[in-house]
């Protein structure tokens, strides 16, 4: 075998609650910021809520029997938090953790590792009323919301994420207003960053304490950035993005503060960005954890103001080299990212945590689903996982995004990253060529 992986190698798919659960009102679950955001005029492109998405509350058992029939080793889902405790803070609500209790049974039954990630987003809609992530009381109270999560699942759940893209949340929801709660307020955002990094800080102890002998970690979505070309406003337009899209997460995770480049940034433009740092926050944030989930899907090329530039020498790549929500299929910057990790972050287990391509297509006339660009995109990157490995990279487990068609967050039903087609009116499961083609290389341990 041309490209093999060790037989401990995690070989997972992952999802994420809003984005499939559906049943947003059944057994006590609360609001969250995404069912506010969705039904905002405009925020959805095609105008759809996760309201129903997969219906994987009450179709569950189904899924988890796709799981096996893929032969995936590990499922890594998430926890919704209104669907615990649906005021953000106060009663906790035991017919939401009877659901994963359920959930959880089922996938050990099924001989499936669950991996649960305790933050995906959907942020209860009472405490977004209340400020939301910019403000300190959040990541105060993501502390019993995480305490009541393990007390019910840490004796079976050994593999903790406490929260997917920090970046996403902070970022798109309280900077561009792309995604939930749609604000568009700078100095919110970098609060709402630090926030998020304090909460897992604070979570860490927590989840070690009611799951004894847990794995826990955080998944951070990281972008390597490449200038367009040799000049000095592409290469400083690079570290910028590099700055805060990447460092600016993992330098304080890892034990090295916020980025002093990106903080002068910041300063240059009237912007305190540490305004909400208080003493002792840091060390908090740097508790050790036991692995970095790596959430990949692309690079970025940076381009820095016309004046001065050199011309440009990275290529736009042609129709086959994008996917269909128009990101571009680079698996060498995979490669290289997970390279980068191991020099700068070293003695790290790491885990793609999510990997995958949107692309469009449906059943044909035999009812086949024919993915092949998602079997290319899948087979690139993988191969790029092995050649990271085979230079000493300890990348431990691969998730593929995502198990189901489902939500898309701002693009509603519009993309498709599924290994599995659902169809939205039925809620049918069909499994792609992908799917099969990924339970193949399960099977047989690496790619040919």
């Amino acid at each position: 075998m041309k490209y093999p992986f060790p037989a401990d190698f995690v070989w997972g798919a992952a999802t994420s609650s809003y984005q499939i659960e559906g049943a947003v009102t059944a057994d006590g679950r609360g609001p969250s910021i995404w069912d506010t955001f969705a039904a905002t005029p405009g925020a959805v492109r095609d105008g759809t809520t996760g309201a129903e998405a997969c219906d994987h509350y009450r179709r569950y058992a189904v899924d988890v029997a796709l799981m096996r029939e893929l032969g995936l080793g590990a499922y890594r889902f998430s926890i919704a938090w209104p669907r615990v405790v649906p005021g953000g803070t106060g009663r906790v609500e035991t017919r939401g953790l009877d659901f994963y209790d359920r959930l959880v049974d089922a996938l050990l039954a099924a001989g499936v590792t669950p991996w649960a990630t305790l933050y995906h987003w959907d942020l209860p809609q009472p405490l977004e009323d209340r400020g939301g992530w910019p403000v300190r009381g959040t990541a105060e109270a993501f502390v019993p919301y995480v305490e009541a999560v393990t007390r019910r699942l840490g004796d079976r759940v050994k593999h903790w994420i406490t929260h997917n893209e920090p970046w996403c949340a902070s970022t798109l929801g309280y900077l561009t207003g792309e995604h939930a709660p749609g604000r568009k307020e700078p100095a919110a955002a970098l609060a709402a960053a630090h926030h998020l990094l304090l909460s897992h800080g604070l979570a860490v102890p927590v989840i070690r304490a009611h799951s004894p002998g847990a794995k826990v970690g955080i998944t951070l979505n990281l972008t390597p950035a490449t200038p367009a070309s040799a000049s000095e406003a592409d290469a400083d337009a690079a570290r910028r993005f590099d700055g805060t899209f990447n460092r600016w997460f993992l330098d304080p995770i890892f034990g090295r503060g916020y980025p002093t480049d990106v903080v002068a940034d910041h300063a240059a433009e009237g912007v305190d960005a540490l305004a909400a740092v208080r003493p002792g926050d840091l060390d908090v944030i740097a508790v050790p954890a036991d692995f970095l989930g790596v959430n990949y899907y692309t690079r970025h090329v940076a381009r820095g103001p016309e004046a001065g530039n050199l011309p440009r020498v990275v290529e736009e790549p042609g129709p086959e080299g994008r996917t269909d929500i128009g990101w571009e299929v680079h698996p060498e910057s995979l490669r290289a990212l997970l390279v980068r990790l191991a020099r700068e972050y070293p003695a790290t287990p790491l885990f793609l945590t999510e990997n995958g391509a949107a692309t469009h297509d449906g059943p044909g006339a035999d009812g086949r689903i024919a993915d092949v660009r998602r079997v290319r995109y899948l087979e690139g990157h993988l191969m790029a996982v092995a050649e990271a490995r085979a230079q000493g990279v300890p990348v431990r487990g691969y998730f593929a995004w995502s198990l189901l068609d489902n939500f898309e967050w701002a693009w509603g039903y519009a993309q498709r990253f599924g290994l599995v087609w659902v169809d939205y009116a039925t809620q049918t499961r069909v499994p792609k060529d992908s799917a099969r083609w990924y339970a193949a290389v399960i099977a047989r341990g690496g790619v040919e």
